[in-house]
This record gives structure tokens, sequence and C-alpha cells, in this order.
């Protein structure tokens, strides 16, 4: 290339930058939010490419659960990966299985290495289903990985999260048939035991409400050991308005005056019939308390 084509081609990519950061909506900064692909409709036509310019366009932070092959994309339109995708483990075959440890351990610390170079904050883990293992000795094997895993961790300044899901429900798109994770108090009892700044509980609101309700007087009670939080309407999964049953604003306020700095990233799914991208903007205001 030319140098004045090589010139012509950074003034340019300039002027794309300025004009995504003039066109984004800004926001009052208390609440973190971000986005996952789910958000955007089982059948979009849109490229990740189109959701991170929309994503840029609302202000959000950036996105949930995206694999390092889309972490250019992110970085093109200023945004980052919330939080990293799981590595070693499943939804059926998480923490508690030792015979899984040693893959666990290692593909942890390769996606710790990962996210502190590319200065992302977060790593979801699960806990799995139990087959039979007990609720206590779930505990002692949960904390036993995760002891292994943590000064990684602590070194990199990146935190772990073990999410907390509902196991009311067997359709997977709604629940985790037999999850060992089910309740606040278990997995806040792991952490305990683990005792690291950097091992904490990914509080799913949508989860916790089927669970135990009170999500409110549980985020405050809980609340030095949260470090994440999903979002999605109850019961349909779906955005978070008053077709729902939980009163999103508040939650979203009670979060702000906590002090919380981590991020909010939402997990609805769009109700059929409706434009997902009016959806998005119209969530986005209202968590911006």
């Amino acid at each position: 290339m030319r140098r004045r084509e090589f010139l012509a081609s950074v003034a340019a990519a300039g002027l794309a930058t300025s004009a995504r950061l003039q066109s984004q909506t800004p926001r009052k900064g208390r609440i973190k939010q971000a986005l996952m692909r789910f958000n955007f409709g089982r059948d979009t036509k849109l490229t990740f490419d189109d959701m991170c310019r929309e994503a840029a366009r609302l202000g959000v932070a950036g996105f949930d659960l995206v694999g390092q092959a889309d972490w250019p994309t992110l970085k093109k339109y200023g945004l980052i990966c919330t939080m990293a995708p799981a590595q070693g483990v499943t939804i059926r075959d998480g923490l508690i299985r030792p015979e899984l440890h040693d893959a666990i351990e290692k593909a942890m610390h390769e996606e710790i290495d990962l996210c502190a170079a590319n200065k992302y904050p977060n790593i979801i883990t699960v806990g799995g289903e139990r087959r039979g293992i007990g609720y206590e000795e779930g505990k002692e094997k949960c904390a036993a990985i995760l002891n292994r895993v943590k000064a990684r961790a602590e070194d990199k300044g990146v935190t772990i999260c073990v999410e907390v899901v509902n196991s009311k429900y067997t359709d997977p798109e709604f629940g985790r048939a037999d999850a060992i994770f089910d309740r606040l108090a278990w997995g806040v009892d792991v952490c305990r035991r683990v005792n690291s700044p950097r091992v904490k509980v990914l509080f799913d609101i949508y989860h916790v409400q089927i669970m135990e309700g009170d999500v409110c007087a549980n985020i405050r009670q809980y609340f030095p050991y949260i470090a994440h939080f999903h979002a999605a309407g109850v019961p349909g999964r779906h955005e978070l308005d008053d077709t729902q049953e939980l009163n999103y604003r508040f939650v979203a306020k009670t979060i702000a005056d906590l002090g919380f700095t981590g991020y909010i990233a939402h997990e609805w799914r769009p109700t059929p019939g409706r434009d997902p991208l009016d959806s998005l903007r119209k969530v986005v205001e209202l968590m911006d308390v």
C-alpha cells in the first residue's frame, strides 16, 4: 500500500470511530450494561459485526459469552468481553466432578491468561449436575478445584464467576435440571471456603427469582460475594418490562445504590413478534438509572 493510500485509510478509520462515538447514546454510568447474542432474536439476520455496531450505538460496555475468535470485532467497536465463556466444564459436567479437575485447571489457566492479556474482567463457570452428589460433598469438590486456580486468577486480576441457576424447570431454555448450584447460600459458602477476591458468584436474577424470590433482599445480603449479574424477565425469560413480574427499574436502583462496579448482562430473549432492536433500546433505557 502506498503512503498516501495508507494515510487515507487511517483517516477513514478515524472518521468512522468518531461517527460511532458521536452517535453513541450517553449513559448515566451507575449501571454498566452488556448484551448477549440472544437479545437480537433466534432468527436474526444480523452479523456479530452488526450487533456490535448496535451495542456501541446504545452505549453499552460489551457482550457476555463471546469466544476469542470474535474479540477483534468487539475491539473494533470499543467494546469488551464482559464475561468470557466457560472452559473445561459443561452444564452437565461442572466443577463438582473431580475426574475433570486436571482438565478444568489447565483450561482455566489458559483462559485467565487470555482474558488478562485483553483486559477482560470475568470468566463464567458452573457447578454442574448433581447426579447423586450431595450438596455438602459438592461444596468440597467445587472448592477444591477453585482453590487450585484462584492464585492464577488473583495474579492476573481476572474473576472466576460461578453461576447460580434454577433447577425447577427441566426445559434447558428455562432451567437447569439437577443443578447443584441452585440456591445462593450454596455458592456463597463455596466462595467463603475458597476465600479469594477473584472467586465470586454470578447472580442470575431470572434464576434467583424462580428459586428463591426476594431478589433485592438477596442482592443486599450477598452483595460482597457478587461479581456479575444476568438479567431476564420472569416467567417468560423475555424483555424486562411490564409483561414480566419483576420491577427491573427497582432492581437496577438497588444494585446501583450498593455501589456495584461490575456489569449487568442482558440474557432475555425477544418476545415473538416484537422488534428486537426496539426492545433493546427500551430495556437499556429502563436499566439506566
